[in-house]
């Protein structure tokens, strides 16, 4: 483990209440050095999808053996186990719902996932509806202060996945995608990413793409300033994904966009 051991939260608790904060005096009270970054807590609630693709984009940015503790848990307290996510380089705790999809696809070459039952790790609790707090805290810290993953459960090969929506290729030339997302700015993510494009073709020039939402061409383009005032347009974000925005205002609200919504990109010769 690194000297200053990092854990990361994601959650959809918000800031509101304590729970947040719970967590993190969990984790200190069991690993006084332990160094707690917050990725997201504004996650839609129960969207295990949405934070699926957050955990994804973010953790490639942390250093080796980051633990990334993330919670979005509609079914906390029921049948769903708690599950840790051992990859090569990273680390990751939370329900077996489906979130951590992304991870074993990315990570098909090595992962082991453990069924978390070994409860002398867990915080004592008098109910089952703060996971966070009494299981995955605990079990991060007990994690970052150098317990063998071993010691906290059985491993499991029956983990639960959710569906990712794929782009789909067709007539060789145009690529159909989804909407998937939207950042606090109301600017709207694809499915469709820098890696998918280039089998189209190179993403440079851009001019060489049309990209169509709602029946509606949109212009392709390197970086928000380049927009229009108020035009529905186009980049590469800082992910490697597709993004629609509106320069300075709130694209998704604007034009009443959905999590679904079609989006296609052709490579016009």
């Amino acid at each position: 483990m690194l000297a200053r051991p990092i854990i990361t939260l994601t959650t959809d608790y918000g800031l509101k209440d304590s729970f947040v904060g719970l967590m993190k005096g969990v984790i200190l009270g069991i690993n006084p050095d332990a160094n707690i970054i917050d990725i997201s807590h504004n996650i839609g609630r129960h969207n295990i999808y949405e934070a699926s693709q957050v955990i994804a984009m973010s953790y490639k940015y942390f250093p080796s053996a980051t633990i990334h503790v993330s919670v979005v848990d509609p079914g906390v307290g029921g049948a769903r186990r708690p599950i840790l996510v051992i990859t090569e380089n990273h680390y990751f705790i939370g329900p077996d719902n489906g979130i951590f999809t992304p991870i074993f696809e990315r990570q098909s070459n090595f992962f082991k996932v453990l069924h978390l039952n070994s409860s002398h790790y867990f915080l004592p609790s008098e109910g089952a509806t703060f996971h966070g707090r009494d299981i995955f805290s605990p079990i991060a810290a007990w994690l970052s202060r150098g317990v063998d993953s071993s010691k906290f459960g059985e491993p499991i090969t029956d983990y639960q996945t959710i569906s990712l929506p794929t782009p789909l290729l067709s007539d060789g030339n145009t690529i159909s995608g989804e909407v998937v997302s939207s950042d606090n700015f109301g600017n709207t993510i694809t499915n469709i990413t820098v890696d998918i494009l280039s089998k189209l073709a190179p993403v440079e020039p851009k001019d060489k793409f049309k990209i169509i939402y709602k029946d509606k061409a949109i212009s392709f383009l390197n970086y928000y300033a380049e927009a229009e005032d108020n035009a529905l347009s186009a980049t590469i974000n800082g992910f490697g994904h597709l993004e629609l925005f509106v320069n300075k205002k709130n694209a998704f609200q604007m034009f009443d966009m959905n999590i679904g919504d079609t989006v296609t990109v052709t490579y016009v010769n």
